[in-house]
């Protein structure tokens, strides 16, 4: 019987639900508690002993793999990113990598949005001081007057630009590939160079991939560029943001604020100083938050699954309408 290693934190607290599926299909289930994601020696304590996983953001590094094979056959990533897992080593050694693309595109987008109404309006702050008995009137900014970037103009950097576009903002992209000409024509974005849009944009989002060239592409030297009103978003993943050159540049104050939803360490240590900056607003790797989403990933990383083992899925929607 084909063992599965279960480790996606979205999928554990239903686990009940999804253990009889897996079983249906003749797969074994192994579902140890998880803090956000297992790292490298969490990991090497169950190598050989499972021929799949479905996992989250875990640690799937050459050594794990190694110590996996040659039993392991297939990693089923739930969502979209596989930034966690060493694909060179799992080409070597024959390991599939399956996920969702496009998997949380329109949440994404809308909290990027959301982010950036709450510092254009100033929302948090002003019902933060009311509610200390402070009758505070904060200005604030129309979007009509600002100008939005988006780094990374993939399908959650494009529906970012679409849903800023309808605010009249004026848009600048940038992607290391060249970004679709009728997208910039229909949606009315310049494409630029990095440089010019941070030295630009009032909001910066980033909404790129992580890989070799985007670790640390928001640095000291970029965030120089960035203007003292100017506000940063990460959505995408916490290592493109060189966090401690962001916190330098919020305590110099040559960026007005930022909002992060991924962090360099995660959990976000409590002794992090982005924890006490009023100018910051922090969530827990949660801008893809939309139960509709969430279930159709759920579902398509257990199909991945199969037909990563070689088991036939066919009747997966059967059991999944029941």
């Amino acid at each position: 019987m084909p063992v599965v290693l279960l480790t996606a934190p979205y999928m554990i607290p239903f686990s009940d639900r999804f253990i009889p599926v897996l079983s249906h299909f003749g797969v074994e289930a192994i579902c140890p508690a998880v803090n956000e994601r297992l790292e490298e020696q969490d990991l090497l304590q169950y190598a050989g002993k499972f021929d799949g996983t479905i996992c989250g953001d875990d640690r799937y590094t050459r050594r794990v793999l190694e110590a996996c094979s040659p039993r392991l056959k297939v990693i089923a990533k739930w969502g979209t990113g596989t930034d966690s897992i060493d694909h060179t080593a799992c080409a070597d050694l024959g390991i599939q990598i399956r996920n969702t693309p496009n998997a949380f595109t329109l949440p994404v987008a809308d909290s990027v949005m959301g982010y950036i109404l709450a510092f254009a309006r100033r929302q948090p702050w002003m019902d933060r001081a009311m509610k200390s008995g402070e009758w505070k009137k904060i200005p604030g900014r129309s979007l009509s007057e600002s100008t939005l970037g988006v780094i990374g103009v993939g399908n959650i950097g494009k529906a970012v630009l679409r849903r800023a576009r309808a605010f009249g903002m004026t848009l600048l992209g940038n992607d290391i590939v060249p970004i679709p000409r009728d997208f910039l024509l229909e949606n009315n974005v310049k494409s630029v160079s990095l440089e010019e849009l941070v030295s630009q944009a009032d909001f910066v989002s980033v909404n790129c991939d992580l890989n070799p060239t985007s670790y640390h592409l928001i640095n000291k030297r970029v965030l120089d560029l960035m203007k003292p009103d100017a506000v940063l978003i990460n959505t995408a993943r916490g290592p493109i943001v060189d966090e401690s050159a962001l916190v330098d540049a919020l305590l110099e104050k040559k960026i007005a604020g930022a909002a992060m939803d991924v962090f360099e360490q995660e959990p976000l240590p409590a002794s992090s100083p982005l924890m006490k900056m009023d100018n910051v607003m922090l969530a827990p790797h949660n801008s893809n938050s939309s139960p509709a989403a969430w279930e159709n990933v759920h579902w398509n990383t257990i199909r991945n699954l199969l037909i990563g083992l070689q088991i036939d899925p066919s009747d997966l929607e059967i059991i999944r309408n029941q």
